[in-house]
């Protein structure tokens, strides 16, 4: 059975990235991108379906853990009765290739480690064959590495002998104090030779100085918020962790099928870039330092991905910006303890979803007000957005949460529409860009009376879910944060109000409330994270300073024991659910600290807003 999803912690490569548990196994790691099909699959399953386990004899899970500061590197320390070992798990950055090392580094005394390998390609459809190849290492040493092949995909280990042990390969070696022994794994298209083994204390170096560098002359004033400074850092780095190096792409998270509610049907895969997503990612990342490389990046990959017709728009892409995402069930994993079906794939993309014109325009309006200028592709491309959004302005949709029932008029979609509309005026009026100003406007003015009049309960006093409906949604929460309607207007306190009535379980707020059987899937789910923290931007920006606290306070306690947080969060078992780590988790709590940083301080995030 696999660990507790908090139990794991990330190393990655900005390609692809794997989750290693508390009890030294690797369980989830797809080669060579986010979206590959697993070479370890035990995340959703058991051992047979793919793990990489490396810990002492007889240990059961780590003693302490954590991340070398401002990395991805992964140092998990076992106490033995016979001494002490360090385990150092990381995928190298700037090599161009997907290798995995684990150090184990003796501290003190003598300790037996125990490895077992279990490789498992496609999905665990494939079981390998695996052979034994001679070496010479860099000085020459003869030395023996296993490669293991399936198809298209193979992988070379390097390190202490391993020998075939019913279906796997295992082997032990002791570590004395003062010893460091190397294990590497490296993934190559099976119609190759292995690649050459490479110097492990150069990879080590030269992946610790790329984290640190990235994220060196942050612009937050920390000063303003110490107290979340590591939570704000540590989502920093799960964001560009998330993005792909080569394409810009940014998935929503590394897993995919992780349950919504365990034992459910809820699952589905996260490993694609989501304009919505991607458009708040680059939102925090220019909130947070500027990082300007990676908005033209992330710019460059928009441009590249919806080229054409606007109307092919599509909510969701692969990392390259693959427009086809056909889902599909997985027959060969059985599922997070036994949570099926296992989806690959996402059919998401073929809905329609109003929210992300406003996404994407409120990005790349930020982008202008912190000095990134459009050139003539990126602004023509928004106003060809404009153009097809006016096209489809009395169109439902699914809504933000990709509701599989029938489309309708989403209040929260709607809203972001007219964001979409007043950023395109704000960008000929104050930036000076050539547009249409006085039709969008029109536009715009057209969808707010429409939302006062057909998407407000004027015996709840709070806007509804979608209209026609009297069900609330915590996404109407974000109509504040976009300007929509100030923080503290009535109608936006009273759709708080009710948001706390029906939505609130224990403190943490569930999206919407699925007994009103409105997103076409069975079972229920669990608080929402992200809706939690945008219940704290509510909060903060309404005066209720010490609310807005108490519940950030709670939030970043959420996270596991290396700072990461899934999608959601089961209060009653006090267990992570969902996919991990997710993109939308991190995002809203940088979000909240601004908010609260915001309150205290009278300052605004972004100078000039």
């Amino acid at each position: 059975m696999p660990s507790a999803i908090e139990d794991y912690a990330l190393i990655g490569d900005c390609h692809t990235a794997a989750l290693v548990g508390r009890d030294g196994s690797i369980d989830w790691l797809c080669l060579p991108r986010f979206d590959s099909s697993s070479t370890f699959g035990a995340l959703l399953g058991t051992s047979d379906h793919g793990c990489w386990s490396l810990r002492p004899v007889g240990a059961e899970t780590c003693t302490s853990r954590g991340y070398r500061a401002g990395t991805f590197i992964l140092e998990s320390r076992w106490e033995t009765p016979t001494g002490t070992v360090e385990v150092i798990d990381l995928m190298p950055m700037g090599d161009r290739r997907p290798d995995v090392i684990r150090r184990v580094r003796g501290v003190s005394g003598t300790v037996r480690m125990r490895q077992e390998l279990r490789i498992r390609f496609g999905y665990a459809d494939a079981l390998p064959w695996v052979r034994k190849v001679d070496e010479q290492d860099e000085e020459g040493h003869a030395s023996r590495a296993l490669v293991a092949v399936a198809g298209p995909d193979s992988v070379v280990v390097r390190g202490p002998r391993l020998e075939p042990e019913d279906h796997m390969h295992s082997g032990e070696f002791d570590v004395a104090e003062g010893e460091t022994v190397d294990i590497v794994m490296t993934w190559f298209p099976s119609h190759r030779e292995p690649p050459r083994p490479v110097s492990v204390d150069g990879q080590i170096a030269d992946t610790e100085t790329w984290w640190r560098e990235w994220r060196t002359d942050p612009e937050i004033d920390d000063r303003d918020i110490p107290e979340y400074h590591d939570a704000v850092e540590r989502s920093l780095l799960v964001l560009r962790a998330l993005t792909d190096e080569d394409t810009g792409g940014i998935v929503a998270a590394a897993t995919t099928s992780l349950p919504e509610n365990v034992g459910g049907e809820r699952n589905w895969d996260y490993r694609y870039v989501w304009l919505r997503d991607a458009s708040l990612t680059l939102d925090a990342l220019m909130r947070h330092g500027g990082f300007r490389a990676e908005v033209h990046h992330w710019r460059d990959w928009l441009l590249r991905a919806i080229a054409g017709d606007p109307g092919d728009l599509q909510i969701v892409y692969g990392i390259a910006g693959e427009r086809r995402l056909a889902e599909w069930e997985v027959g060969t994993l059985p599922g997070y303890r036994g949570s099926t079906p296992v989806r690959v794939g996402n059919a998401a993309y073929l809905q329609f979803q109003g929210d992300i014109f406003g996404e994407v325009m409120l990005a790349l309006d930020l982008a202008r007000r912190v000095g990134i200028e459009d050139d003539r592709f990126s602004w023509a491309l928004q106003v060809a957005i404009l153009e097809y959004l006016e096209s489809a302005l009395d169109r439902p949709d699914h809504g933000i949460w990709e509701m599989r029932g029938p489309e309708r008029m989403f209040t929260q979609s709607r809203a972001m529409m007219w964001a979409a509309f007043d950023r395109g005026v704000a960008g000929v009026r104050e930036h000076g860009l050539e547009g249409p100003a006085e039709k969008w406007a029109g536009l715009r003015d057209h969808l707010r009376n429409e939302i006062e009049e057909q998407g407000f309960d004027k015996d709840r006093n709070a806007y509804v879910q979608y209209y026609g409906s009297t069900e609330v949604d915590a996404s109407l929460l974000t109509l504040s944060a976009i300007g929509y309607v100030a923080a503290d207007h009535p109608r936006m306190l009273g759709t708080v109000a009710a948001i706390e009535h029906d939505l609130m379980r224990d403190g943490l707020l569930r999206r919407y409330r699925t007994e009103a059987d409105t997103d076409g899937v069975s079972g229920d789910e669990h608080p929402f994270l992200a809706c939690s923290f945008w219940l704290v931007q509510q909060y903060a920006a309404s005066g209720r300073l010490d609310e807005a606290t108490a519940l950030m306070d709670r939030l970043v306690a959420l996270r596991n024991d290396v700072g990461l947080l899934s999608e959601q969060y089961d209060v009653t078992s006090g267990a992570q659910t969902g996919n991990t780590p997710q993109a939308l988790s991190h995002l809203a709590l940088l979000r909240s600290a601004d908010a609260i940083a915001t309150a205290r301080t009278g300052r605004p995030s972004v100078p000039g807003l």
